[in-house]
């Protein structure tokens, strides 16, 4: 598999001229002019994605999961143990968890990556290994990865986009676990759009305050430590105050671009590698559906940053791709109204002739 990096230059915005014929049509469909609301603006989007004009209904859905655990958790800023990841691999695994009864609603599939988990994960049949490492470093203290590590993060999520892709996949979701994972990423929402810690920082699993104090200050932390290092590179910052999954979530997002291929972001944990990937190609948000707002804060900055508006708002935020995955029958509803409804003249309907 070639490298991410060969493609990050090939990243163009999505078709112009797609846009403008789904723009044409709907304005020929039997209703009035901007009726269907936000589906009308869905089903634009996804028309300037793909290849075809009229887009096909996607119903090939592919949920990819992607696990990793975190140093950081030393620190205390959550009150689940890091074995709760590994064990939660085997209930995606089993079908047993949230993520699979809303695949199962939406017909989709779910794939689950270990990127990062602290365990031994070769045994549990159903889970592709891209282990980089056993979980990242306290990133409280030091870097959480070395440049290479997330690279290599960022390097299996793209392998696995394409592997989903070439395997029929029509629309993709970002999925997630990690217990821990909501301190990364609210490391670096904060630092890229430039918020501060305290109102981009979440409750994650539903800390107590105390918690709270120590996850906030354990980001202070990272990022005082990137600011005396002097860290500019979007990889380095990700290297730094990142996770594996996180890594491979940008990766994943990445190869969705590159291929023309529509993704539904998840919650928050997507939000932060879709700003990564952001850093490496601002053409990426083309290819992008918010798929819902998370009740964690830093998703709203994130999404104001990547000019992204949510299909849901559920006050979700339990990560595993449950959002995106509810969205999807949306995008379908949304394609579908824009490729078989009937226009006013193959209907025979009379159109509002009126003038404002």
């Amino acid at each position: 598999m070639d490298s991410f990096e060969q493609f990050l230059d090939q990243i163009e915005p999505a078709s112009r001229a797609n846009l403008a014929k789904s723009i044409e049509r709907q304005s020929r469909l039997t209703k009035p002019p901007h009726a269907l609301g936000e589906l009308e603006n869905i089903a634009n989007k996804y028309a300037s994605i793909v290849d075809e004009f009229p887009p096909k209904v996607p119903e090939a859905i592919t949920v990819a999961v992607f696990a990793g655990d975190h140093g950081v958790l030393e620190e205390g800023v959550s009150p689940w143990p890091k074995e709760v990841t590994m064990q939660m691999l085997g209930n995606f695994i089993a079908g047993g968890a949230a993520i699979n009864a809303i695949a199962r609603q939406v017909g989709a599939e779910v794939t689950v990556v270990d990127v990062g988990v602290d365990g031994d994960t070769s045994a549990m049949s159903g889970v592709v290994n891209k282990k980089i490492s056993n979980g990242t470093s306290n990133l409280a203290l030091g870097p959480a990865m070395s440049l290479l590590q997330a690279k290599q993060g960022v390097q299996a999520g793209f392998e696995v986009g394409n592997s989903i892709i070439d395997a029929g996949s029509e629309l993709l979701v970002t999925g997630d676990m990690g217990i821990g994972n909501t301190t990364p990423s609210a490391a670096l929402i904060s630092w890229f759009v430039g918020s501060d810690v305290e109102t981009t920082t979440g409750r994650g699993t539903g800390i107590d305050d105390q918690r709270m104090k120590i996850k906030i200050t354990a980001i202070e932390s990272s990022h005082d430590r990137l600011r005396r290092e002097g860290v500019k590179d979007p990889l380095e910052v990700l290297a730094s105050i990142g996770g594996y999954e996180i890594a491979a979530l940008s990766g994943y997002i990445l190869a969705a671009a590159v291929r023309k291929v529509p993704l539904v972001l998840d919650g928050v944990i997507a939000n932060a590698a879709a700003i990564v990937a952001h850093q490496l190609n601002p053409n990426i948000t083309d290819y992008l559906f918010a798929g819902h707002l998370s009740k964690e804060p830093g998703a709203a900055k994130a999404l104001e940053y990547l000019e992204l508006e949510p299909i849901l708002k559920l006050d979700l935020r339990l990560g595993e791709g449950t959002g995106g995955c509810l969205s999807v029958p949306i995008i379908q509803a949304a394609v579908r109204t824009l490729v078989e409804m009937a226009t006013f003249e193959s209907a025979g309907v009379s159109e509002n002739l009126s003038t404002p």
